[in-house]
């Protein structure tokens, strides 16, 4: 039987870190983006709940003495762990009571509401995968490192070229980056698996968070509402009178149903950041819609490659969607937090990076080389703004960028005169 192929992660040098400061390090995130594989390639013993032929006398057996599962060599992988609950308060007991770190890995369905007594705080810390970046699947060549840039051991100064072209960002972005759909050459099956993944989201997913009785035709049109008002600052009414054109439903019900998806790790919006530098009353504060992988918005609206090769405004909030998947993930290793800016004005940024130490990098995205000038004004006249706070003496000063950022989808990538960097996603990496 041939090994399966495993496309390195950014996650695993993270877990690497968690095994060697905790006792256990659970591993959440959406389905099929490559949790189990990832946390196979540093087990060196493992059970798989699911799997095993006697599930139901393993778990019952567990009920009775939880450090049944327990023995192993560690770190020990327990897959789909949420099968026995009990397990999760048996490993904080296990990790309190012998020495060293990196005892388990813990991986499933995270969706599922499961009750525990204990936090597991300091014992078990939690890493979040998500599908892959187009670094990790070997699309981007990596020629620019978003971390050197912001130690400024990067200022591309001999440019960079990608390799992509618009229509491979097109494909990249409608396929998604499941690690499934990169083990073949079938483009044809490759877009399968996206559309199997929004599938599953509403006809099966949404039972498995708890006993409530829900409706897969209402998540199929809250999903498809998402879609539309993808990368945008769509208020939570006017998802509801997109959903209420085909189903009687309340804002009540409407909030339960985007809670599930949360839960899923399917949708992952972006927050205002909210410095001060305007009036607040000026300030965009909404809940800018967003999925956790493009493919899934691309499945939702029934597009294809061949849709947005002719639709490139369309494609543009798709574009924005798989960017902004691919700068959580490199930023992930310094705890990246990510935000956008918008005020009444119209002056916005796309998205505001913030990383652990304080550092921060205003970005705009933009298709091309045409829209590039738009974007740098308004990152230039953000910047401005806040130096001219800074001239208050009476307010504490608000730190300054430390990078001003253009994610593109073109070929060439530099640094402008005004110190703003222009970077195809396909030479970025972490």
């Amino acid at each position: 039987m041939n090994k399966k192929i495993y496309f390195k992660r950014i996650a695993d040098k993270i877990l690497d870190l968690k095994l060697r400061a905790f006792g256990a390090t659970n591993i959440v995130g959406p389905k099929c983006c490559g949790k189990t594989e990832t946390a196979l390639q540093k087990c060196k013993s493992k059970i798989f709940l699911q799997k095993e032929l006697e599930k139901d006398d393993l778990i019952y057996s567990i009920k009775v003495n939880p450090n049944l599962i327990l023995s192993g060599e560690k770190p020990r992988l327990i897959d789909e762990w949420q099968d026995a609950p009990l397990i999760w308060d048996a490993i904080r007991f296990y990790c309190d009571e012998n020495e060293g770190k990196g005892h388990f890995i813990l991986t499933g369905s995270t969706s599922k509401n499961v009750e525990v007594k204990h936090t597991g705080t300091g014992r078990i810390s939690e890493l979040k995968m998500y599908p892959m970046s187009l670094y990790e699947s070997k699309e981007s060549n990596g020629k620019v490192s978003l971390i050197e840039l912001f130690d400024k051991k990067e200022k591309l100064e001999n440019g960079c070229i990608s390799d992509l072209t618009i229509e491979n960002l097109i494909f990249a972005a409608c396929r998604g980056g499941w690690p499934e759909s990169l083990l073949f050459n079938d483009s044809s099956a490759q877009l399968a698996i996206a559309k199997d993944y929004f599938n599953q989201i509403y006809k099966k997913d949404l039972f498995s968070i708890d006993k409530v009785k829900r409706n897969p035709q209402i998540m199929k049109a809250l999903l498809k509402s998402y879609a539309r008002n993808i990368s945008t600052l769509s208020k939570t009414t006017t998802l509801l009178s997109d959903i209420q054109a085909t189903n009687n439903i309340s804002i009540v019900t409407l909030d339960d149903y985007i809670s599930v998806l949360e839960k899923l790790y399917v949708i992952e919006d972006l927050y205002g950041w909210c410095p001060d530098i305007r009036s607040k009353a000026s300030m965009r504060s909404g809940r800018k819609r967003e999925f956790v992988d493009p493919s899934i918005a691309v499945a939702a609206l029934g597009g294809s490659p061949e849709i947005y090769k002719t639709d490139l405004k369309t494609f543009g909030f798709i574009f924005e969607t798989l960017c902004i998947r691919d700068l959580r993930i490199y930023s992930q290793s310094h705890d990246g937090e990510i935000s956008y800016y918008h005020d009444k004005t119209g002056l916005e940024a796309d998205c505001v990076l913030h990383l652990d130490d304080g550092r921060y990098a205003l970005i705009e995205f933009k298709l091309g080389s045409f829209e590039i000038e738009e974007g740098a004004k308004h990152l230039l006249k953000l910047e401005n703004l806040i130096k001219e706070r800074n001239n208050d003496k009476k307010k504490t000063p608000l730190r300054l960028p430390d990078l001003k950022i253009i994610m593109t989808a073109t070929k060439y990538g530099y640094c402008r005169d005004d110190g703003i960097y222009v970077i195809p996603i396909g030479c970025l990496k972490d």
